[in-house]
C-alpha cells in the first residue's frame, strides 16, 4: 500500500472520527472541568493531518525532524510548529504545564493525550485524531504510528486530555 494511500484511509478515518456521538468519553472516564477558551476544531484538524503524514518515520530519542525520527514530544512539537506555526515546549510535562485540561468528551482532533509510561506522571503524549484514536511516536525501535485509546494498555496509564490554546 503506497503512502499515498495510507494517507487518505487515515484522512477518511479522522473525518469519520468527527461523527462519533457527542457525550462519549473515549476513556470511560468522567470528563475534567474545562479551563480556558476553545480553540477552533479546523485549526486542531490541521495539526491532525501533519501529524498523520508522518505515519511510518522512527522513534528517535530526542528526534523532532522527519528526516531523523521523533520522539512523542517531538512529533507534537513538530505538528504545532508545521500546522499552525506555534512553538510548543519540547518535552511532554512542559507541553502539559502549556496546555489546559478539557474533558474527554471535548476531545477534537488535535487535543493532546497525556499518559504515564515511566513511572511519572506526562511522560507519554499522542494527538488525538478522532474517533478514539491516537497518534504517537511509541519507544526505541518503533514508528510513528495510530493507536486506540481504549486498548487496556494505554487506558491504565492514562493522565488526562489537554488542549493548546492560541
Amino acid at each position: 500500500m503506497s503512502i499515498k494511500t495510507v494517507f487518505w484511509l487515515a484522512f477518511a478515518a479522522l473525518l469519520a472520527g468527527g461523527c462519533a456521538s457527542p457525550g462519549r468519553t473515549p476513556l470511560g472516564r468522567q470528563p475534567d472541568e474545562v479551563v480556558g477558551a476553545p480553540t477552533a476544531p479546523a485549526a486542531l484538524g490541521e495539526v491532525a493531518m501533519v501529524a498523520l503524514a508522518l505515519l511510518g518515520k522512527p522513534y528517535l530519542l530526542g528526534g523532532i525532524s522527519p528526516d531523523t525520527g521523533f520522539d512523542c514530544s517531538g512529533l507534537v512539537h513538530y505538528a504545532y510548529r508545521e500546522a499552525l506555526r506555534l512553538s510548543l515546549p519540547r518535552t511532554t510535562l512542559e507541553q502539559s504545564r502549556a496546555s489546559v485540561p478539557i474533558p474527554l468528551a471535548s476531545l477534537e482532533a488535535g487535543d493532546l493525550l497525556f499518559f504515564n509510561t515511566q513511572a511519572r506522571e506526562f511522560s507519554h503524549v499522542g494527538i488525538y485524531l478522532g474517533g478514539g484514536r491516537f497518534i504517537h511516536a511509541p519507544a526505541t525501535g518503533g514508528f510513528v504510528r495510530v493507536e486506540s485509546v481504549q486498548a487496556s494498555y494505554w487506558t491504565r496509564r492514562f493522565n488526562g486530555a489537554r488542549r493548546i490554546v492560541f
